[in-house]
This record gives C-alpha cells, sequence and structure tokens, in this order.
C-alpha cells in the first residue's frame, strides 16, 4: 500500500507546475491523489514550484564580449612640404615642383602621386618630388595621394592652393631690353619685332 501510495504521489510531482494536485480517502481507506477535484473530501495539496528548464527568468551567464581589433592605418601623416599653401610663385614660367613627406615612409609597392586641379599631374612613382611645367595664371589647387598596388587611394592630403604670378611679356622687356641676338630666342623678343639693320655709313678720309 505504502509503495502505490508512493508512486501515485511522484506521478502527481511529475504533473505541470500549473497543474493542481487534490487528496482525498477511497471507500477503502486508502489515499489517492489526483489533478481532478472529487466532491466530498478532496483537499488541495499544496505544490512547491519545481526547477523547470523552460523558465525564462533564470539568470543567465554572462557572454564574453569578443572585439575585432582594428587595424592601424598605414600611414599617420602625408603632407605637402613644398610650396606652402597659398604660395605666391612669380616665376615667369610657371613652373614649379612639389615637394610630399610621409610617415612612416612609402612602404613596398605603394607610390606617390600629384593632383593639380583635380587631376593627376603625371603617372604615380617612388619619388616624393613632382615637377611641373607651365601652370597659368591664377590660382591651383595641389594634392598629393598615396596608392597601394592596385592604383586605390590610401591617404590623400587636404587640397591646398598656390597662386601663380606670371610676368608679362612687356614687363619682361622693360626690366631686360632686348638686344639683337635675342629676337627669335626669347619669348618677349619675337622676330618680328627685330628692328632692320642699320645701313652702312660710307667711310669718309678726313682731308
Amino acid at each position: 500500500m505504502q509503495r502505490f501510495l508512493l508512486i501515485t504521489l511522484l506521478g502527481c510531482l511529475s504533473l505541470p507546475a500549473s497543474a493542481e494536485v487534490y487528496t482525498y480517502t477511497d471507500a477503502e481507506g486508502n489515499r489517492v491523489f489526483t489533478d481532478h477535484p472529487k466532491p466530498g473530501n478532496a483537499k488541495r495539496v499544496e505544490m512547491a514550484p519545481t526547477n523547470s528548464m523552460g523558465q525564462t527568468n533564470a539568470p543567465r551567464a554572462p557572454v564574453a564580449l569578443v572585439q575585432t581589433p582594428i587595424k592601424p592605418p598605414d600611414y599617420q601623416m602625408l603632407r605637402i612640404l613644398v610650396p606652402e599653401p597659398d604660395a605666391v610663385i612669380n616665376d615667369g614660367t610657371g613652373d614649379i615642383v612639389v615637394s610630399a613627406s610621409s610617415e612612416p615612409a612609402l612602404l613596398p609597392t605603394h607610390n606617390y602621386r600629384l593632383i593639380v586641379d583635380g587631376q593627376p599631374s603625371a603617372e604615380p612613382s617612388r619619388s616624393p618630388v613632382f615637377p611641373v611645367q607651365g601652370l597659368g595664371r591664377g590660382t591651383h589647387q595641389l594634392a598629393v595621394e598615396i596608392l597601394d598596388a592596385n592604383g586605390l587611394t590610401l591617404e590623400r592630403t587636404p587640397s591646398q592652393p598656390l597662386h601663380i604670378r606670371l610676368t608679362s611679356l612687356d614687363q619682361k622687356r622693360k626690366a631686360r631690353p632686348c638686344k639683337r641676338r635675342d629676337y627669335g630666342v626669347r619669348p618677349e623678343c619675337p622676330l618680328k619685332d627685330k628692328p632692320p639693320p642699320k645701313p652702312d655709313i660710307p667711310f669718309v678720309p678726313f682731308i
């Protein structure tokens, strides 16, 4: 009999936590547990809360955050050394030299490239020195890039202005007058402006 009661009780304990358990004594004096209330002497059994695997409010172990290391940039600094920003060039030819510097120094397979007024001025190269010829009068924008092996831009300086002031031909002629040998040689001394040769004066012996 005790074994029967124990099995019955364990069966009731295995019911879902939301089910209600009742107990009563049958006609033979046996104690019975059931989930259906029996009219008469059935009493509700208070069940202790069970540890359910489906509980959502159970504390969870902290999840470790995995942070992907950020790759540092290849270059910490890239700048134009010459000319300085807003420099004024009074050269009459419009020829200049631009030089740049980077930290660290240029890495293997990388190249420098000079940008003048938004356009590449020459093919990329390992040299940070760029000769530029024939810039016209006015303001120009200069920038230097570092390219990788695939030609993609890794770094670029901000565009900086450069002002070219060309001396007019008339100003050049006034500063340095044309001589006969200069005509057709110096731009400010065109051959069409060359004066005709002076006529020879006949030699008259002194009497």
